[in-house]
C-alpha cells in the first residue's frame, strides 16, 4: 500500500506509525510541517524506512490512504480534497468543531440524550471574572475555544486562583480568542472513544485513562497527557453512555478516524462529558500501536470501506512520555535540544514498545571518542514514547518501565514520571461499583 502521513504538527506525531507501516512492507510517505520557530522539521532525517515530502498535496494522487494528524492546519484545504472522494483516515471540518468549539460541541451531547455540565462562554477576562466573584462558593474549570494553548487551560482550587488566572491572562495578552468556564465536577476521569468508518464503530472500544501532569503526585504543570493507560472491550458502559449515542450524528457528519470523549464520572455514578477530541491523541495513538494486531494501517482503508477489520490483543497497556528540557514549554529553537544522543537504540526497537518522536539519525561518540558512530539522535523534547502491556494495569506498568531501564538510554536530563498507572488502584473500585470497567483488574 502506499501510504501518505499529513502531520501538522512538529513534534514528531508521525513517526510511529511510519516506521511501523514501513516496517510491515508499505510505501510511505510524511509530510512534517516546519517547527514552531520557523525551522524545517528535523525529525526522521537520516531514516531510509519512509521519504519525507516538503509537501503533502502533490502526494495525493499518488496515495492508497491518507492518514491526517489533526483537526486544526490544513483541515479546510484537506476537505476538498475528501468531498473528491480521496481515501481521508481522519477528522473532518464539522468533527473538528465538535472539539474546538465547545460550546458547539456541549450542543451535541445534547442533542444526542447525553447530558452535560453547564459551561459559559466569553471574549472579555472583565466578565469571567465577574462570573467567578458572583459565585465564591463554586469551583470552576476555564478552556479555551478553538486551538488554543492548552496552558490554558486551568482547573481551580477555589474562587481565589481562578480570579488571579483570569487577571494574568488579560495582563498577557495570553489568548485573544474565545474560551469557555465551566463548574468543576467531582470525580473519577474516564475516557471512552473508538474508530469510526463507513460501517460505523469498530467493535473494539477503547478506554482509557490519562496522566495529565508533569511530576509524579500529578504535581507540575499539564502537559496534556504524560502518559496513559488504555484497554479495548466489546462491552463498555461508558461507551454505552456517551459514545455510542453519536454513531448516527456521525454518519450525518461523513466522519471518519478516531473519537473520543473523556468524562467526569460522579460518585452516583453519572458520566458528565468534558470534551470530544475528534483527532489521534498523543501519547494515546503511539500507545495504541502495543494492542494492534497485524497490518498497521490495512484497517484504517477498511474502515473507510465500511468494514471492521480491526484486530487487538487483549490485555491492558501503559505509556509513558519520555521527554528533554525544556519540555514542556518549547520556549527554545529546536536547534537547542537536536542532537543528544540515544545510545544502543536501533530502529528494530522501534518497531515494537519504542515509539519514536522527535529523533533523527545522527552520529554519537565512536571508539576514538568523536561523533563517528552512527545512531538515533534527539530533534527536540518530545523524544519518544515507551509502552507495555500486561494483563492488569500494574503488569503493564511494569513492562513499560522495565522497557524504558532497559532500552533508553540519553543524556541531557530524560524527563519520565514514575507513577502512571498508580492512581487507578484507588480509582478502579469507585469506577466498578457504578459497573463501570469490572473487569479491569490493578493487580
Amino acid at each position: 500500500m502506499k501510504l501518505l502521513i499529513i502531520d501538522q504538527f512538529d513534534c514528531g506525531f508521525s513517526m510511529d506509525l511510519a516506521i511501523k507501516s514501513a516496517d510491515y512492507g508499505h510505501e510511505v510517505r510524511v509530510y512534517m510541517r516546519n517547527n514552531f520557530d520557523g525551522t524545517r522539521c528535523e525529525n526522521g532525517d537520516g531514516m531510509d524506512c519512509f521519504k519525507k515530502v516538503p509537501d503533502w498535496e502533490p502526494s495525493m494522487d499518488w496515495a492508497d490512504l491518507i492518514f491526517v494528524t489533526d483537526n486544526s492546519r490544513y483541515i479546510q484545504k484537506i476537505e476538498s480534497y475528501r468531498r473528491k472522494g480521496y481515501p481521508i483516515y481522519g477528522c473532518n471540518v464539522e468533527g473538528a468543531r465538535w472539539e474546538q468549539d465547545r460550546e458547539y460541541g456541549s450542543a451535541i451531547f445534547e442533542r444526542a440524550g447525553i447530558a452535560t455540565i453547564p459551561m459559559q462562554k466569553f471574549k472579555k477576562y472583565d466578565d469571567a471574572i465577574a462570573l467567578v466573584l458572583a459565585n465564591k462558593e463554586k469551583r470552576y474549570v476555564s478552556k479555551p475555544v478553538g486551538d488554543g494553548d492548552k496552558a490554558l487551560s486551568y482547573c481551580s482550587k477555589d474562587w481565589r486562583d481562578m480570579v488571579f488566572m483570569l487577571n494574568k491572562w488579560k495582563k498577557s495578552n495570553a489568548y485573544d480568542g474565545e474560551f469557555v468556564l465551566q463548574e468543576f465536577h467531582k470525580g473519577c476521569e474516564m475516557a471512552v472513544g473508538g474508530w469510526f468508518g463507513l460501517g460505523g464503530f469498530s467493535k473494539h472500544i477503547l478506554e482509557n485513562w490519562e496522566f495529565k501532569k508533569l511530576m509524579s503526585g500529578d504535581h507540575g504543570p499539564a502537559t496534556g497527557e504524560q502518559g496513559t493507560v488504555m484497554r479495548y472491550t466489546q462491552k463498555s458502559l461508558l461507551a454505552e453512555k456517551v459514545l455510542l449515542p453519536l454513531e448516527g450524528f456521525l454518519h450525518g457528519i461523513g466522519y471518519s478516524g478516531y473519537i473520543d470523549v473523556n468524562c467526569i464520572i460522579d460518585d452516583k455514578g453519572n458520566p458528565w462529558p468534558l470534551e470530544f477530541t475528534t483527532r489521534p491523541g498523543w501519547p494515546l495513538f503511539q500507545i495504541q500501536q502495543a494492542l494492534h494486531l497485524g497490518d498497521p494501517v490495512e484497517w484504517m482503508l477498511d474502515s473507510l470501506n465500511g468494514k471492521d477489520t480491526l484486530k487487538v490483543k487483549d490485555g491492558i497497556a501503559c505509556g509513558v512520555v519520555v521527554s528533554q528540557p525544556d519540555y514542556p514549554y518549547n520556549n527554545v529553537k529546536k536547534k537547542e535540544n537536536t542532537g543528544y544522543p540515544i545510545f544502543d537504540l536501533t530502529m528494530e526497537d522501534a518497531t515494537s514498545n519504542i515509539h519514536l518522536s522527535e529523533v533523527k539519525m545522527g552520529f554519537g561518540p565512536g571508539k576514538d571518542g568523536r561523533n563517528t558512530e552512527p545512531c538515533i539522535v534527539t530533534a527536540g523534547s518530545y523524544v519518544m514514547t515507551v509502552s507495555g502491556v500486561g494483563k492488569t494495569v500494574h503488569d503493564a506498568k511494569c513492562a513499560a518501565y522495565d522497557t524504558y531501564k532497559k532500552k533508553v538510554c540519553m543524556i541531557n536530563s530524560p524527563m519520565v514520571r514514575d507513577d502512571i498507572g498508580e492512581k487507578l488502584e484507588e480509582m478502579l473500585p469507585l469506577l466498578q461499583k457504578n459497573g463501570y470497567c469490572k473487569d479491569v483488574k490493578y493487580k
